[in-house]
């Protein structure tokens, strides 16, 4: 019998609950007790259980849906993703058994993602590979649909995390399952981890297959100043802006766009550190191959300047074969100081092959070799004994640059200035920009050097003048025009100087040569020495001093002579080289 309690809550009588009943429960009520199947069927009418019902109408937006016992419940329409045909069967969540006007309220939108997390759960473990379209953009990442909704962290979105994360929305994703969190309905996934994964295994295998000289294919992934990184299918590969092409490259987007597809050479292969070296010029013959036979050293060619350094200028003989043309190779007359004070990128220019380098790939180059060197003329144009005019371009410590002509320098060195005067630094005579008349002393044509001097224009004073008019044993007047620890400086006349040693200054020991005597005093001093072939003079103050009577002084006819002075004479530890 069907329990009565049952019956009356349901408002039917006996006849018509237990017709219901077989309807409902089928002819299972007739092969057992029908009690306890109606009881097991009203336990099945929880709340939150998932049951089937039967599509029987429509009302308004919604669909009317019998879930048993002839109980009714609404589902919105928007809940179907197809339209729904009566007489079909749908799983649907039974939310309440006490719905308002009497029907049971259940949700076929809930009872899909029940089912579907049931699904997702019972064939989905961690480290699984899911797929599924990107529904929209959370806080801390994206929302995406494998079926239930689960979470991509910004993160592991990519291996280089994207400038912005909405750029997947509507795009399908594949990824690997991070965490599955039952209690919680959470789940967790990873592309970044997925790509990391297939690009380690792709690595691997590629290593594998890779050999030195083989030509891949492969995509651009990235530029940068030095070079292009090529993904080669799960490893990428570096291609050198020098191995782009045999032609200069300033920089990779000239030849290449990320995302481009190419054909590279593998140059090398490092295993141990995963790194590959690419080469795209060397799909083709190298241009250096015959270089020495196609441009002779010494032989003269056209050429474009395509580069200007501080040290030279580039120049293109044909594509892939550049030539250095050295600063010091630009003029044979000219002070270059710049490159480009003579030439400009796009000049065409003639040069000639000084010399190859086929193994460095190098080439130098020269312009001044396409014109007549004139130093091969100077020789014959300035002998020795020339007397030129020439304005003094530049002072050096050591002498003056006088310009004979344009291009073409002699050096006037100091000691080739004056006969008598000490001069230390060529601004004692000359300054820049003026004129003077030099005589040539010697040509170096090899070295390009021509040697100046002035004094050579006049008699050498030493060689009569001087000795005739200075002897040893002469007492004469002088200005004191130097002082040193070692000694004094004396003027005997413009641009004569003698040296007066501190041993000299008075018959006493002197410690400091100014507590005899004073810059700009006038003196008499005695000639002791006089040296033509080191043009110096040798002077004594105290041997002046001592007067001619049988003092031990010197007089004319008993000069002292190099290594035959008395014992007054500085000799031994006093002993003075002029």
């Amino acid at each position: 019998m069907v329990d009565e309690t049952l019956i009356a809550s349901l408002g039917l009588e006996d006849t018509e609950a237990e017709a219901m009943v077989r309807e409902a429960l089928g002819e299972a009520v007739a092969e057992g007790d029908m009690d306890n199947l109606l009881d097991n069927q009203i336990a099945d009418l929880e709340p939150g259980k998932i049951i089937k019902g039967k599509i029987i109408g429509m009302a308004g937006d919604d669909v009317v849906v019998e879930v048993g016992l002839k109980s009714e419940g609404l589902v919105p329409r928007d809940e179907f993703d197809e339209e729904p045909k009566i007489g079909e069967t749908v799983d649907v969540l039974l939310r309440s058994l006490e719905g308002s006007s009497g029907v049971v309220e259940v949700s076929k939108r809930q009872a899909d993602r029940q089912i579907a997390w049931n699904r997702i759960v019972d064939n989905t473990k961690e480290d699984d590979i899911v797929e599924g379209k990107v529904l929209k953009q959370i806080k801390g990442g994206l929302l995406v649909d494998i079926g239930v909704p689960v979470f991509l962290p910004a993160s592991q979105v990519d291996v280089r995390r994207p400038h912005d994360v909405r750029d997947f929305v509507g795009r399908s994703v594949r990824a690997m399952v991070l965490k599955i969190d039952t209690e919680r309905r959470n789940i967790v996934i990873s592309r970044r981890r997925l790509i990391e994964k297939e690009r380690d295994s792709a690595k691997k295998r590629l290593l594998e297959t890779l050999a030195e000289g083989q030509i891949v294919k492969g995509q651009v992934k990235n530029l940068a100043d030095f070079g292009a990184f090529i993904d080669l299918g799960g490893i990428d590969g570096l291609l050198h802006i020098t191995d782009m092409s045999w032609s200069r490259v300033n920089h990779p987007s000239e030849m290449l766009k990320v995302d481009e597809e190419i054909e590279v050479k593998v140059l090398s292969i490092d295993m141990q550190k995963e790194k590959i070296a690419l080469g795209l010029k060397q799909k083709d013959p190298s241009p250096w191959e015959a270089i020495e036979a196609k441009y002779p050293v010494g032989s003269r060619i056209a050429g474009e300047v395509v580069n200007i350094m501080s040290y030279g200028a580039f120049v293109r003989l044909e594509d892939g074969i550049e030539g250095l043309v050295h600063i010091s190779e630009m003029s044979w007359t000219r002070r270059v100081n710049h490159p480009s004070e003579v030439v400009e990128v796009g000049d065409a220019v003639d040069v000639v092959v000084l010399d190859i380098d086929k193994n460095k790939q190098e080439i130098s180059l020269g312009m001044k070799q396409t014109e007549v060197n004139p130093w091969e003329l100077v020789a014959e144009k300035y002998p020795p004994g020339t007397v030129i005019k020439g304005s003094v371009r530049n002072l050096a410590n050591y002498g003056a640059f006088v310009e004979i002509e344009p291009g073409i320098d002699g050096l006037l060195h100091v000691s080739d200035m004056s006969w008598t005067k000490k001069v230390t630094h060529p601004n004692e005579l000359v300054a820049k920009g003026d004129e003077v008349e030099c005589v040539v002393l010697d040509v170096d044509q090899e070295k390009q050097r021509i040697s100046l001097g002035v004094k050579q224009l006049t008699e050498d004073p030493w060689l009569n003048a001087i000795p005739g008019a200075y002897q040893p044993g002469m007492v004469v007047r002088g200005k004191v025009t130097k002082i040193t620890n070692f000694g004094v400086f004396v003027e005997l006349e413009d641009d004569l100087e003698g040296l007066l040693h501190i041993s000299e200054l008075a018959d006493h020991k002197v410690e400091d040569p100014q507590e005899v005597v004073k810059a700009n005093d006038e003196v008499d001093v005695k000639i002791l020495r006089v040296d033509i072939s080191d043009r110096k003079i040798g002077l004594s103050l105290k041997r002046a001093q001592w007067g001619d009577a049988g003092d031990g002084s010197y007089s004319a006819d008993a000069s002292p002579q190099r290594g035959g002075m008395d014992d007054h004479d500085a000799m031994g530890t006093n002993k003075i080289e002029f």
